[in-house]
């Protein structure tokens, strides 16, 4: 389920200023990680196994950290920059488990931007609540009104 989404579409190079800021919500589901179970072929039984999670340091299944970073990537995605983004890199720091059933909150923020190289830094975190379970930084190829 999606919540608190923004506009989707296109923010040109011209157009951003640093410390611009979008995000999205979502609850994750154990349908959402059975899917991505399914679509990775990661089928650690830490996200799909009551019993054996029980008896992990998480004391319970928790999500793939790699779907909770896709929510970062549907920000860069739709929002911001959005539409014809190109994802150069990415780092990713995994601060905190997500379970199901987890409200997470996905940012976006500007930090830099490279006009002659039409390259965007962005700060990158998602949330659960005041607590921040994932965050990094990306680098993006932003549109731009003059190439695109």
């Amino acid at each position: 389920m999606m919540l608190d989404n923004l506009p989707r579409g296109t923010i040109v190079i011209e157009d951003l200023e640093v410390g611009m800021m979008r995000y999205l919500q979502k609850v994750v589901t154990d349908e959402d990680i059975e899917m991505f179970a399914q679509i990775s072929t990661d089928r650690n039984p830490v996200h799909l196994d009551d019993s054996y999670a029980r008896d992990t340091i998480f004391q319970g299944r928790i999500a793939h950290g790699m779907l909770t970073a896709g929510l970062i990537s549907a920000v860069i995605g739709e929002q911001l920059p959005g539409h014809g983004t190109v994802y150069l890199g990415q780092t990713l720091k995994f601060m905190a488990p997500v379970r199901p059933g987890d409200l997470v909150r996905a940012e976006v923020s500007v930090e830099a931007i490279d006009h002659a190289k039409r390259r965007v830094t962005l700060a990158t975190r998602c949330l659960v609540g005041d607590t921040v379970v994932l965050k990094g930084e990306a680098v993006v190829l932003a549109p731009s009104r003059k190439f695109d």
